[in-house]
Order: structure tokens, then sequence, then C-alpha cells
């Protein structure tokens, strides 16, 4: 069912936040950083997979971002929706299912037998297609899943996430470059301010992710080698 009243994207940002931190999937350790699939180190980790164990939580974020797209997109802007492999999947399925439309998913690379299909389900030529999944961090990611689409002779001009990093500036520009919008319901100024609010860490690992949040290039190259 499409939900027919939301709040205010800002205060969609922070409810989304104070939701993540609540069941925990926000990790901070300035002290002992997390290695990051890039290899670099990193204060600050975040496990938007959580989420489908958690039916009250996921169905109000799930109702944001299909309000948040609808806002931003359009209300008729889709015909597709796919989910990029693998915790794009459920959620995916989730916003189908509030749209009402066709949902598909895309594999990170073709599966090597039968068909050998990166795009499940159905996807037709001239379909309009909203790719979801849980996160971003540069964008980069993202591109192969748009490319799988478009190689269908569908079109896909937005992604959709629930969390996006918000600190790497070359991120819009790398999905604009590439002709996709991004749309994400909190980042991590988002989960820091509501982390200060909420006492949920130390003021010192804070006053770290804070650190890291402001300069996070700088502060991988000073630690990457520790």
């Amino acid at each position: 069912m499409i939900p027919s009243s939301y709040p205010p994207a800002d205060e969609i940002a922070r409810l989304t936040a104070r939701m993540l931190l609540e069941i925990e999937a926000v990790h901070l350790n300035g002290d002992d950083p997390f290695i990051l699939a890039s290899g670099l180190p990193s204060p600050t980790y975040i496990d938007c997979r959580k989420l489908i164990s958690f039916p009250r939580i996921r169905a109000t974020l799930m109702d944001f971002l299909t309000v948040t797209v609808m806002r931003n997109a359009g209300f008729e802007a889709f015909d597709n929706i796919a989910g990029g492999e693998t915790a794009g999947i459920p959620f995916a399925a989730m916003v189908s299912e509030r749209m009402a439309l066709p949902m598909t998913y895309v594999r990170k690379k073709p599966k090597g037998y039968g068909r050998n299909a990166r795009i499940e389900g159905v996807m037709t030529e001239g379909q309009r297609v909203l790719l979801v999944e849980d996160l971003t961090t540069d964008g980069g990611s993202k591109l192969s899943f748009v490319d799988a689409i478009r190689d269908t002779g569908a079109r896909c001009a937005h992604t959709a996430v629930i969390f996006s990093y918000g600190i790497f500036p070359e991120t819009e520009k790398t999905l604009g470059d590439h002709g996709v919008t991004l749309h994400a319901l909190c980042t991590w100024w988002d989960v820091l301010a509501e982390a200060k609010e909420s006492g949920s860490f130390t003021a010192a690992t804070l006053t770290e992710v804070e650190a890291f949040l402001n300069a996070p290039r700088a502060w991988q190259d000073a630690r990457k080698n520790a």
C-alpha cells in the first residue's frame, strides 16, 4: 500500500538515524578502526542488513523510502523496481509491493550457467527502472547494476538507498555523470547528530568520528599503514 502522508525530509533523516542506532546497526570505534571493502580504515561501520529482522522499523523505513522516491522523482515515474544482489533484494521487494510494481533483481555478475543472466525476473525494453540498494559509499558500485539494467533496453536514471555516507563529494558526481540521481534517507551526519543527542557513544568516540567525517580521505591516509 502506498503511504499517503509522510514527514519532511529532515525529520525522515532524523528518524532513520534514530532507528539505525536503536537496532545497533551503527558501529563506531576510533581506537580500533574497521577495515572497509576498499581495504581502507574507517571509525564508522553500518549494517543495514540488520533491518530485515525488525518488522516495525523496516516497514517504516520502506514507507519513507517509497514516499521519498515518489516525492523527488514523481508518482508515476517507474515501471519496475530492481534490487541489487544481495542486500538490495529484500528492500526492492518491499518497495515494489508498496508501489504495486513488478520487482526484479540484478546479479553482481552472470551466474555462469543456464541463461547466464544478470537480471532475474521480467524486465522489458523501455521500462523505467528504479534501482534499490541498502546503502552507497562513493556511488561506484551502483554503476555495474545500472549498466546491466540498461543492457536489457530498459532505462535506469534513479537509485534509492536507505543510507548514503554523505561525506564523499564524488558520490553524486559519479552517479550524475552516469545519468543517475541518488535518493537517500540519511547520512553519517544525521547519525552523528542523533548519536550526540542520545548519548549512545562516548564523547571521545564521537570526536574521532567527526574528524573522519570532516576529512575522510586525510583520516584514512594517516592510518592505513598504521
